[in-house]
């Protein structure tokens, strides 16, 4: 049989399975991968098991439970004055991850150009290169990686056909800001750019700082294809549940994508979800709710020998740990797992060139005891 030509030859397991695995396997606090050890709502749980002895068992329609996108459409116009059909644009998705790959295939040809900014989340890049486009990454540095505009337009020619935001940014938990979103709206003004905004973690923003997203802007919305959670809210990861919000003519490019890729994404939870989000605390009380895990978290580390980063919003902490050895990030990342019993992730994984900047990123995303245990295996370095 002739070789299989890969077509992410780079490519391996991600550092998010390789960290989980391996903090499974030597008993290590898993600070790593980005899920709660908390459990999801029991009032949630309850409206699941209504839907499905309520007989909401079958294919759900593809663009998502009409109940469900309705709710989403309402939360959105309430909350950034931003009105969606809720019929032609917006699709409920199998997770954030497949409204990325879904919207990258949909729209991005051979040789069309991607902007990306790293530290990426690791599917962007492989996304655009499956579709045949072409990764321009930028790099940005801690300890506030904020974005250089001058830098990105630069890179910006007659083949840019899409630039991928992640606010709040995971790995960095760094946020956009208005003035960010003046430079970005100038830079794609009389361009054909397209803007994919990663805003998983939307709803986790502290210290009253407002959520620019892009459909707050009308000249941002109108080119922008939005990629939210459920998992990230409501502490449900595993469930997989996200949407994608567009325009109707993209949302139209992206669902002949989807139809192909999942058709119809779990039914039940669906409908759980739509009646779940009727009561907006549900949302509006995440902040207050991780941020205190954040300050507690931040307290914890300030005793120990790492160099915390500011955190604005997403549920991790990055640190810099200079003071402690000289390692490679992905080395000290390995050793503190095996010999300290905590695992994080080293943030050299999302630049291409891995770039280390002597960085990791724990996720606080967990109950008060297990950052304690966390904490105080840390001390010990």
């Amino acid at each position: 049989m002739t070789p299989i030509i890969s077509k992410l030859p780079q490519v391996g397991t991600t550092i998010f399975t390789v960290m989980s695995a391996l903090a499974a396997e030597v008993g290590a606090i898993n600070l790593s991968q980005g899920f709660p050890d908390f459990e999801t709502s029991p009032e949630l749980i309850k409206l699941v098991n209504n839907a499905m002895k309520n007989g909401h068992n079958q294919y759900a329609p593809m663009p998502g439970v009409m109940a469900l996108r309705e709710e989403i459409a309402k939360k959105t116009e309430k909350l950034y004055g931003a009105v969606y059909n809720p019929d032609t644009e917006i699709t409920i998705t199998a997770g954030g991850t497949q409204a990325i790959f879904t919207a990258i295939t949909a729209v991005i040809n051979p040789n069309d150009e991607v902007i990306i900014f790293e530290p990426a989340f690791d599917c962007y890049a492989p996304a655009i290169k499956l579709a045949g486009g072409i990764v321009k990454s930028l790099e940005l540095s801690p300890p506030d990686y904020r974005i250089p505009w001058d830098m990105v337009k630069r890179l910006i020619n007659s083949k840019t056909r899409m630039i991928i935001l992640n606010t709040p940014h995971n790995p960095t938990a760094t946020i956009l800001h208005k003035e960010d979103i003046d430079e970005l709206s100038a830079l794609v003004k009389n361009q054909d750019i397209l803007i994919l905004s990663d805003e998983v973690y939307e709803h986790l923003i502290f210290d009253g700082e407002m959520h620019h997203g892009m459909a707050r802007y009308p000249e941002l919305q109108q080119r922008s294809f939005i990629v939210a959670s459920f998992g990230k809210p409501f502490h449900a990861t595993g469930w997989k549940v996200g949407y994608c919000m567009a325009p109707a003519f993209l949302m139209q490019e992206f669902r002949k994508v989807h139809q192909f890729l999942v058709f119809s994404v779990n039914a039940p939870l669906q409908y759980a979800i739509a009646e779940h989000l009727k009561d907006e605390n549900t949302y509006l009380s995440l902040p207050d709710f991780f941020q205190q895990k954040r300050d507690y978290f931040r307290k914890g580390l300030e005793q120990t020998k790492f160099e915390l980063l500011p955190c604005s919003g997403t549920y991790f902490q990055s640190v810099t740990f200079n003071k402690i050895t000289d390692e490679k990030d992905s080395d000290f990342a390995l050793r503190l797992t095996k010999e300290i019993g905590v695992a994080a992730i080293p943030t050299s994984v999302f630049y291409t060139q891995g770039t280390d900047h002597h960085v990791l990123r724990f996720c606080f995303a967990k109950r008060q005891e297990t950052l304690d245990k966390a904490v105080d295996r840390l001390l010990k370095l």
